[in-house]
């Protein structure tokens, strides 16, 4: 995971037997072939990672984790290998972020009770560190409009090449990185102004 913007917050048919049409050999693509079993124990990580970091909440990373999966069960067959398996993966779960914010909104908000108060466990000084790095990268992120956020994500973050993050988010190479730029100092942003903020409240 690549961490110079946010540091220290970055802690996969038999042939036919008919003769196929002359053609050179620079002609002929073969279609890779994805298996979901090993597609999922590969990828399954990076799919929670980027929904959980495209906005959506905790408690419901694993329902829409859930939707992007049964989606690509339907469609495995539909990768003709032009991009990375990853690229297309987060066509996938950019969708599935776009329709749960879409039923979220057409949905009224069920409150969620607070737990009752009770003996809480001490927690480590690094699980705390971990916790407050955490909400300021969810801060940081928030701060930015969705292309911008894809892009950030998917560099910054999943460490993808600029070459994979343009077609995973359907854009120019050079709009990629105008809004990586855009993203990163809007990020920088947020972290100078949540340091100063601590300094002050010390």
């Amino acid at each position: 995971m690549k961490e110079a913007i946010l540091h220290p917050l970055m802690a996969l048919g038999p042939s036919s037997d008919l003769p196929l049409p002359q053609a050179d050999a620079a002609d002929v693509r073969v279609k890779p072939v994805l298996t979901f079993e090993p597609l999922f124990r590969e990828h399954g990580e990076f799919v929670l990672r980027t929904v959980r970091r495209m906005g959506v909440s905790a408690a419901e990373v694993e329902d829409v984790a859930q939707n992007v999966f049964l989606v690509v069960h339907r469609h495995l067959h539909s990768y003709e290998g032009r991009g990375t398996v990853k690229a297309w993966l987060f066509g996938i779960v950019r969708r599935a972020v776009a329709d749960h914010r879409r039923q979220k909104r057409r949905r009224p908000e069920v409150p969620v009770l607070e737990p009752p108060v009770g003996v809480i466990e001490p927690e480590t000084e690094t699980q705390l560190d971990r916790a407050r790095q955490r909400a300021l990268l969810d801060k940081a992120l928030d701060a930015l409009d969705d292309s911008k956020r894809e892009v950030f994500v998917l560099f910054e973050l999943e460490q993808m090449s600029m070459t994979e993050v343009a077609a995973a988010v359907d854009c120019p190479l050079q709009t990629a990185y105008s809004r990586l730029y855009s993203a990163r100092e809007r990020v920088k942003e947020v972290v100078l102004a949540a340091s100063k903020g601590g300094r002050r409240g010390e």
